[in-house]
């Protein structure tokens, strides 16, 4: 891996994929004034909760309704990161509350972070924090092979109580390197 971050396949149940088309991708957001008129679309209630988001390949932050896949957000593409995003408007700017790399359906590692980070900063989101407020660590188990999510540093899977590997393992053939 290189500087650029690692590529995150989906690694969920293929028929969420299928729900992945053209023109249901997240909403691009390039700049303050797009979270503006993305947030203003949305119900007032839904402005309460976190967002589903993906960084795409490209580099930018990708947003749709909490209860949305990652992988229709994503357009079934590959992503840099993926996960939820909490915004506030605090003296008429937005604010970035809360961030995780929840996304069961990339599973992506919380090396992520930097380019959620420069996806937001590219945003004009700057006020953020400096890394996942929440951050989740996935494994898949040699033995049996479920993907696991690792809960108060117990690496042990779920399903068949093997030791787990300390780093992310997920989809290590998918992994590439690519520019954003």
């Amino acid at each position: 891996m290189s500087t650029w971050g690692r590529r995150y396949r989906y690694v969920g149940p293929v028929e969420l994929r299928s729900l992945a088309g053209p023109g249901r991708e997240g909403r691009i957001i390039r700049s303050v004034g797009d979270l503006d008129i993305w947030a203003g679309e949305r119900p007032a209630a839904e402005l309460d909760e976190p967002f589903t988001f993906v960084v795409g390949l490209d580099g930018l932050l990708r947003l749709a309704p909490r209860r949305s896949e990652h992988v229709v957000c994503a357009g079934g593409s590959p992503v840099l990161s993926a996960g939820e995003v909490g915004f506030r408007r605090e003296a008429g700017r937005w604010t970035v509350s809360d961030v995780s790399n929840q996304s069961t359906g990339y599973c992506p590692d919380i090396s992520s972070w930097p380019a959620v980070a420069r996806a937001l900063d590219r945003a004009g989101l700057v006020d953020r924090p400096g890394h996942f407020t929440h951050d989740v660590a996935f494994r898949r188990c040699e033995r049996c092979h479920q993907l696991n999510i690792v809960r108060d540093d117990d690496f042990v899977c779920v399903f068949c109580g093997a030791d787990l590997p300390a780093i992310w393992n997920i989809d290590p053939d998918g992994e590439g390197d690519v520019p954003q």
